[in-house]
């Protein structure tokens, strides 16, 4: 009888670290999880031209936006340079309707960043929120005039 409730104690203990065990490993797992794709990182503003915004996904259709900032930077490798392309996803239906009546205008945009990405919010970890303005781009409009051997 004795061995019986030995036995029985050690199942118990046994049960309880297993249970222990697999409420921390689940906590820390749903930690990780809200750390990697919930957590806002970050939240800005970029200002720059509207280059595209795009519906597109194989399952998961999501809205792609790029905006080209002014000036340029240093390509990966370096010898060239590039210019400043921010990528962004959308999840508001709306902003994304506004956005696509805004092609090739100069606009600022609110963003929240986040450490991951997931299907079904965009391709992109930069999540646009918010338009804050839109204005006609001067850029590109001008045409500068450079002076051959015969000209000025």
């Amino acid at each position: 009888m004795y061995i019986c409730l030995t036995k029985r104690k050690e199942m118990k203990t046994g049960a309880k670290i297993i249970t222990i065990v697999s409420v921390v490993a689940a906590l820390a797992l749903a930690a990780f999880i809200y750390i990697k794709f919930f957590f806002v990182l970050g939240e800005g503003v970029k200002a720059g031209e509207l280059n595209q915004i795009v519906y597109k996904g194989w399952i998961w259709k999501t809205y792609e936006g790029r905006l080209i900032q002014a000036g340029f930077k240093g390509a990966k490798g370096g010898g060239s340079i590039q210019s400043n392309e921010f990528n962004f996803s959308v999840v508001d239906e709306a902003v994304a309707d506004s956005l696509m009546r805004c092609s090739g205008k100069l606009v600022e945009l609110r963003y929240k960043e986040y450490n991951g990405k997931l299907p079904w919010r965009g391709m992109q970890k930069y999540i646009v929120t918010e338009i804050l303005s839109v204005s006609q781009s001067d850029i590109g409009n001008t045409i500068p005039i450079v002076g051959g051997e015969g000209g000025e």
